[in-house]
């Protein structure tokens, strides 16, 4: 290793490197340097050795006491120093523009929320439940929600009653689910009253929560036009899982014998089944009616006709008011078919109506203590009849001649008779007087009598037993089909044994398969009504 003599000039060192040595030139030139200046040479010769071995063959000058000398100078060192004042005087000029702290952004966004509570505490709101809820950051915007929710039809205390509704922005919450109930067709005239019962579809996601529903309640064969009354009727639907409460629901009901074909029709009226819990609500009510005597099958008929019924409170109201059906004297046994015939009498205000119609009767009419009850077992709806439309009725009795110990007699027998329509009555009644010439008191052992249709059944086959000379009573004339009639006019003498009883309601008539309904020509309860009859109850 060679040394350089402090001493001596140096201007410069060029190396040039080719595959067999590294070698130094040196130039003296009038440059002195001190020792700390001194370079070994070695130390190049080593650096081209290793440039040697990667391969590279590089052709540089490199001034080592320019760069030693440069780096060290006089004006190297007060450019370092005026570089760094400088940048401290920039970092302060820019400080007015750099971002504000923590401390500062949350200051801003408190007096921001304090300026908003002040204006809803100004217009009647109040906030108190808006902490944690984000917010418009301004009044302003503030402002348009509330004009907007006005707009809508809800007031400051609808408002009041759901605040959380503040926070559902107006284009990217509220228009869009609006826009998507318009396009299902739910009315307009009709939003007000939606969106006060269930607010919390403005949060909604119409692609992840509201088109999922529709597909759903299309899927269980709600026809879409029927979708949007569903949803006016029962917008608390929308809030719903498929997975949970709806499936299991609709699940339980084709279980115990509701038609999986009738679901669509139930649903679309009653649509409030979708959110019952089976094990809370639907269960314990058709249990129940089961241990009354109704069967099972029985019941999932009943919800079939009148679904609402699974609506009444189990404890609040169907128990109390079969326990007011037997203090008033209705037979336990008779419990399935008073419910059957008349389900919505376990779901009114059942004492308050037994009460009134116990007096107005006994008003009217000398009643024994246990007759109430054969009238509503017969005919239950009878709770429900009007005063007028009772009045009205015994009236034409005794018009027609009947006695005041007749008339008890055939409104307990056949209650229907305060219920019927009085035109068809009265031309039943001067049929029975001009062309059949009969005592009233077959009118009192048969009162069934008045319910026949005039022409299509009471005329003809009068007519024929006439023709005939045969002497019968109503009963045997009246009291069965078209075909039975047919072969009794086939007898040469009335056979008194086949002498049918009174139609009475008969609950295994719930049960029969859809197909026996829609092809059977037996004769049953209601067929005896003929078209054009009416029963007039108060609504």
């Amino acid at each position: 290793m060679s040394v350089l003599n402090p001493s001596m000039n140096i201007r410069g060192c060029i190396v040039i490197m080719n595959p067999s040595f590294s070698l130094p030139h040196l130039d003296l030139s009038t440059l002195r340097f001190c020792k700390s200046h001194i370079i070994c040479t070695s130390t190049v010769l080593l650096s081209c050795v290793n440039q040697k071995r990667t391969g590279s063959r590089p052709r540089f000058q490199y001034s080592v006491a320019e760069r030693s000398s440069a780096s060290n100078s006089p004006a190297v060192r007060t450019s370092k120093a005026y570089s760094g004042e400088t940048m401290k005087k920039e970092a302060s000029a820019s400080s007015l523009y750099s971002r504000p702290s923590l401390l500062e952004m949350k200051k801003q966004r408190l007096e921001n929320r304090a300026r908003v509570y002040e204006f809803l505490r100004g217009i009647g709101i109040i906030p108190d439940e808006l902490d944690g809820l984000e917010l418009p950051v301004t009044v302003d915007v503030m402002k348009d929600r509330v004009e907007f929710l006005h707009k809508l039809g809800l007031t400051i205390e609808d408002i009041n009653n759901y605040p959380l509704v503040l926070g559902c922005s107006v284009k990217r919450n509220m228009v869009p689910v609006l826009d998507c109930l318009g396009k299902l067709g739910v009315r307009k005239s009709s939003i007000t009253e939606f969106l006060r019962r269930y607010p919390q579809v403005l949060h909604a996601s119409v692609v992840v929560d509201l088109q999922p529903v529709v597909k759903y309640l299309q899927g269980m064969d709600i026809k879409p036009p029927d979708i949007p009354r569903v949803l006016e009727r029962y917008p608390e639907v929308l809030g719903f899982k498929l997975e949970g409460t709806m499936s299991t629901s609709v699940a339980y009901l084709v279980g115990i014998g509701v038609g999986r074909r009738e679901i669509g029709g139930v649903l679309t009226r009653y649509p409030e089944i979708l959110g019952m819990r089976v094990g809370r609500i639907i269960k314990p009510f058709v249990e129940y009616l089961e241990g009354l005597g109704i069967p099972k099958l029985a019941v999932a008929r009943l919800i079939e006709k009148s679904p609402h019924i699974l609506g009444f409170g189990l404890e609040e109201k169907v128990k109390p008011n079969v326990g007011f059906l037997l203090e008033f004297n209705v037979r336990e046994k008779s419990l399935p078919s008073v419910i059957a015939q008349y389900p919505e009498l376990i779901g009114i205000d059942l004492k308050s109506k037994l009460l009134k119609q116990k007096d107005l009767l006994n008003s009217v009419l000398d009643l024994g203590s246990e007759d109430l009850g054969r009238i509503i077992e017969r005919m239950p709806q009878a709770v429900s009849l009007s005063k007028t439309a009772i009045v009205k009725h015994l009236d034409f009795l005794r018009e027609c001649g009947f006695s005041l110990q007749q008339i008890p007699k055939m409104v307990v027998g056949y209650p229907q008779l305060l219920a019927l329509n009085l035109d068809i009555m009265k031309l039943n009644f001067d049929y029975f007087q001009s062309e059949m010439a009969r005592p009233l008191d077959d009118l009192v052992d048969f009162p069934a009598f008045f319910t026949y249709g005039l022409e299509s059944t009471i005329k003809p086959r009068h007519q024929m037993v006439a023709r005939k000379g045969l002497k019968c009573s109503l009963s045997w004339l009246l009291n069965c089909s078209d075909e039975k009639f047919e072969q009794r006019m086939g007898y040469e003498s009335i056979d008194m044994e086949e002498m049918e009883p009174e139609p009475t309601f008969d609950i295994n008539s719930l049960m029969r398969s859809r197909t026996d309904e829609s092809d059977s020509e037996e004769y049953s309860y209601w067929s005896k009504y003929d078209e054009g009859f009416t029963l007039e109850f108060e609504p």
